[in-house]
C-alpha cells in the first residue's frame, strides 16, 4: 500500500514499520516535524531528553535490555557533534541503535551549521546511511535499521533538512533478514581443540557477552567436564546461582578465583574478544593451552594468538565438544571437586581508615547489596569507583547489566539508567555513579527522570575529587588539591529537581535512606560521602 504524503510524515511511517513505538531525542529544525508525525499520525512515544548526546546513551541502554533496536533522533551540526562519545560507546559496545540525523540543506553548502557529517560518523565507529532522496525514503530507512542489526552498531540515518516538505509516496519495506548466523565447528582445527579440551585435567569455561544466548550449552559442558564457569565484566550473572560460578574472571576476579584460574591448564573462552583486562595483559593465559570461539573474525586473535581458534556459534560449538567427548567417552576431569566455591567467590573487605563524616565505601556496598530491589536492572558509570561496584553488587542476567564503560567515559551513566527504565517499566533501575561522572552528564538529565516518573534509585559515591587522579598524585607524594572539588549537595540537587536526596555521613544514615526506599514514588538519590583517601584502588 502506498500513499502520498511529504518526507517528514514518510519518514515517521518508515520508523513505525519497524516496530518502533519509543524515540529518544532533542528537536530541531531538521527533524521537529518528523517527530510531530511519529507522535501524532504513529502514535509513538517521543522522550525529549536535555542533551542530544543522552538522547543516544538512553536508545543504547534501551536496545540492550529490550532486545530491540534503540532509536535516537537529533539535528544537524552540533547537534550531531553532541552525539560523538555517545556513538562511540555504542559501536564499542556492539549495540544495534539507528540515530536518525538532520543535516543542513543540500542547496546550502555554505550553512553556519554545515559540517562533513560522514566523516564525524566515520570517525566513531558508527555506521552511516545517506537518505538519498525523497522517493527512497523507505529503501533508506529499511537499510539503516537492517545494517544496525547485522553489524551490531549504531547507524546515523542522514536526513537533509531540505527534503522535509517534499511530497513522496509511503510504501511500507522492511528488509526481512536472518541476523543471527550460526555457524557449527568442523575439521582439523575442531579436532585440535577437542584434543586440548579432552586431555585437561584443570578446565575452564569463559563466556563472554558474545554467548550470553549460549548459556543452557556452556553450562551442560561444564558439568561434563566438571569445570568451574566464569565470565567477562559483559556477561556478569550469567551462571548466577551456579555451584561452580567464580563470577568475573580477570583483574575483577576474587583473589582466590585468580589463583585459581593461573593453575587452570585450558580455558575455553566463548564469545569473548580476550581485551588486557579479563587477561590481565595476557598473565593469566601464560602457560595454559587456549580454546577461543566466537561468530565475530574479529574478535579472533585481537588480544592474544588462542591456540585452536573456531569462528562459529558458541551454543552450536559447545553442543559438537560435548557430542565428541562423549563419543570418545573422556572421563571428567574432577577440578570442580577440589573448590571451595564460598572462598572463590568472597572479595576481601580491606582496612577501614574512614575519616570521621564519612563512610567506608566497601562496608556501604555490601549494605546495599542486601538492601536494593533483587528485581533490579543495574547500570553503571564509568570511573575509579565502579570496579568494586562490578565485584560486590549483583546483576540477575547479563541483558539487566548496563555498562557505560566500552569508551572508558565518565558522566553517559544517569542517561543509559533512563533509556534502561524505559525498556523495562515494571522493574527498578539502579545507577551507581561517581562524582565526578554525576557532575558531568547526570544533573541535567535527572530532572528527565522525574519527568518521566522513572522507578530509578541512584547511588553517588562522592569523594570531593577526580579520585583516579587523585591516587595518582598520592602515589608520586605530590599535592593532589587540583584533583579536588567543592561539590554542591547532591542530595540537594537531587530534591530541587524534583526527587528524593539523601545524604549519607554515617552507617545509621545509611540505614534510614535505604528504609525510605520503600515508600519512594519517583527518583530517589543517596549520596555517599566518601574520604578520598580510603577509597579501594581501581582493579583494572
Amino acid at each position: 500500500m502506498s500513499s502520498k504524503m511529504h518526507v517528514y510524515q514518510t519518514l515517521a511511517e518508515a520508523v513505525s514499520d519497524h516496530g518502533v513505538d519509543t524515540m529518544f531525542g532533542l528537536m530541531g529544525d531538521a527533524n521537529l516535524f518528523m517527530v510531530d508525525s511519529f507522535v501524532r499520525d504513529c502514535n509513538g512515544r517521543f522522550v525529549p531528553a536535555a542533551h542530544e548526546g543522552s538522547s543516544v546513551l538512553m536508545a543504547l541502554a534501551y536496545a540492550q535490555v529490550s532486545g530491540r533496536v534503540g532509536v535516537a533522533t537529533v539535528t544537524h551540526g552540533p547537534a550531531l557533534t553532541n552525539c560523538i562519545t555517545a556513538l562511540t560507546e555504542g559501536a564499542r559496545g556492539h549495540i544495534p541503535m539507528v540515530l536518525l540525523a538532520g543535516d543542513t540543506p543540500v542547496a546550502n553548502p555554505r550553512h553556519l551549521q554545515g559540517i562533513d557529517q560522514r566523516e564525524l560518523v566515520k570517525a566513531s565507529g558508527a555506521g552511516f546511511v545517506q537518505l538519498r532522496a525523497p522517493e527512497t525514503v523507505g529503501m533508506d530507512v529499511a537499510r539503516a535499521f537492517y545494517r544496525a542489526q547485522v553489524e551490531r552498531r549504531p547507524i546515523v540515518l542522514n536526513m537533509p533538512a531540505d527534503f522535509m516538505w517534499e511530497e513522496a509516496n509511503h510504501k511500507t519495506q522492511v528488509l526481512d533478514v536472518f541476523t543471527a548466523p550460526g555457524g557449527v565447528a568442523q575439521g582439523d582445527i575442531l579436532d585440535e581443540a577437542i584434543g586440548m579440551i579432552a586431555s585437561a585435567r584443570r578446565p575452564l569455561i569463559l563466556a563472554g557477552g558474545g554467548a550470553v544466548a549460549a548459556r543452557d550449552q556452556l553450562i551442560r559442558l561444564a558439568d561434563r567436564l566438571e569445570a568451574p564457569l566464569a565470565t567477562t565484566l559483559k556477561a556478569k550473572g550469567l551462571f548466577k546461582d551456579h555451584p561452580y560460578n567464580i563470577d568475573i574472571f580477570g583483574t575483577l576476579s576474587t583473589p582466590a578465583a585468580y589463583d585459581l584460574i593461573a593453575q587452570s591448564d585450558c580455558i575455553v573462552c566463548f564469545g569473548t574478544a580476550l581485551h588486557d583486562f579479563t587477561t590481565d595483559r595476557g598473565k593469566l593465559m601464560k602457560d595454559k593451552r587456549i580454546v577461543q570461539v566466537d561468530i565475530e573474525p574479529t574478535a579472533i586473535g585481537g588480544g592474544l594468538h588462542p591456540d585452536a581458534a573456531l569462528v562459529a556459534d558458541a551454543g552450536l560449538t559447545a553442543e559438537t565438544i560435548l557430542y565428541w567427548l562423549d563419543e570418545a567417552e573422556i572421563p571428567a576431569s574432577g577440578f570442580t571437586r577440589e573448590l571451595n566455591i564460598e572462598t572463590l567467590t568472597t572479595h576481601p573487605t580491606g582496612s577501614d581508615k574512614t575519616a570521621a563524616g564519612c563512610v567506608n565505601y566497601v562496608q556501604a556496598l555490601e549494605r546495599l547489596e542486601q538492601a536494593l530491589p533483587k528485581d533490579r536492572v543495574l547500570v553503571t558509570d564509568g570511573g575509579r569507583f565502579m570496579t568494586e561496584v562490578w565485584c560486590r553488587i549483583s546483576a540477575p542476567d547479563p541483558q539487566s547489566f548496563v555498562v557505560t564503560a566500552n569508551f572508558g567515559s565518565i558522566g553517559l551513566g544517569l542517561q543509559e539508567a533512563i533509556g534502561a527504565g524505559l525498556a523495562a517499566p515494571d522493574r527498578p533501575v539502579v545507577l551507581f555513579s561517581g562524582d565526578g561522572g554525576f557532575m558531568m552528564g547526570g544533573i541535567n538529565e535527572f530532572n528527565t527522570a522525574v519527568r518521566l516518573g522513572l522507578d530509578l534509585i541512584v547511588i553517588v559515591a562522592n569523594d570531593s575529587a577526580y579520585g583516579a587522579e587523585h591516587i595518582q598524585f598520592l602515589d608520586r607524594k605530590m599535592d593532589p588539591s587540583l584533583t579536588e572539588f567543592h561539590w554542591p549537595s547532591f542530595a540537594g540537587i537531587a530534591t530541587a529537581l524534583g526527587g528524593q536526596g539523601f545524604e549519607v555521613r554515617s552507617s545509621e544514615e545509611l540505614e534510614a535512606a535505604l528504609a525510605a526506599l520503600g515508600t519512594r514514588k519517583g527518583p530517589v538519590l543517596i549520596e555517599l560521602r566518601l574520604d578520598p583517601h580510603d577509597v579501594p584502588r581501581m582493579r583494572i
